[in-house]
């Protein structure tokens, strides 16, 4: 007899799947993970908001999109998505709140969608590799969801948004450090049509 907590786990890992088949673009295979770790309590959030994570751009140091490539009409789906004109949103620990400086990188995301009302974008909800798999993929879901409801609140129509979680399958930083996983703790946004 198979246990509830053993279905839960089969089923969790279809969908992964299912999800990883249906997506438009390649995504690599990734080497074993080490056993997930618990989740630490979130750390106390007091004063200003974080600076983003070390090698992620500040959003102060962007060109903006017009400046930086006045062909973007013309590139492809993978040369625009290999070269995002939109840039990931990152999370504090075992949060799915957008903080201010969430919001600023949503907010100029938004401006680059409301040039481009022809683009159809996937909001990946992604986590650090800590926590159980479905721990994670509802984290994610809920992380992509609340950036798609902020995108909409500031204009974007719905049906231009789609969502989806990959848990702590998909990591940008390989490292098992606070500096990898604070990388890894994001919402990214992927162009699937245009």
């Amino acid at each position: 007899m198979v246990s509830s907590r053993h279905l839960g786990i089969t089923v969790a890992v279809i969908c992964l799947l299912a999800v990883a088949a249906c997506s438009r673009r390649d995504k690599p295979l990734l080497p074993p993970q080490p056993a997930p770790v618990a989740d630490a309590a979130p750390p106390a959030v007091d004063g200003p908001p974080p600076a983003p994570p070390r090698g992620v751009e500040r959003l102060e140091d962007r060109q903006p999109v017009a400046a930086a490539d006045e062909g973007i009409a013309s590139r492809s789906l993978d040369e625009l998505n290999r070269d995002s004109p939109l840039r990931p949103a990152f999370f504090l620990l075992d949060s799915s709140d957008l903080d201010d400086t969430g919001r600023s990188v949503v907010t100029s995301n938004v401006e680059v969608l409301k040039k481009y009302p022809q683009w159809v974008i996937t909001i990946e909800g992604h986590c650090d590799e800590r926590g159980t798999a479905e721990y994670n993929l509802a984290l994610g879901e809920r992380r992509a969801a609340a950036v798609k409801t902020y995108m909409v609140s500031l204009g974007i129509a719905e049906s231009r948004l789609r969502t989806v979680s990959y848990g702590k399958e998909f990591p940008f930083d390989q490292g098992h450090s606070d500096d990898a996983w604070s990388k890894n703790r994001r919402a990214h946004f992927v162009i699937t049509a245009k």
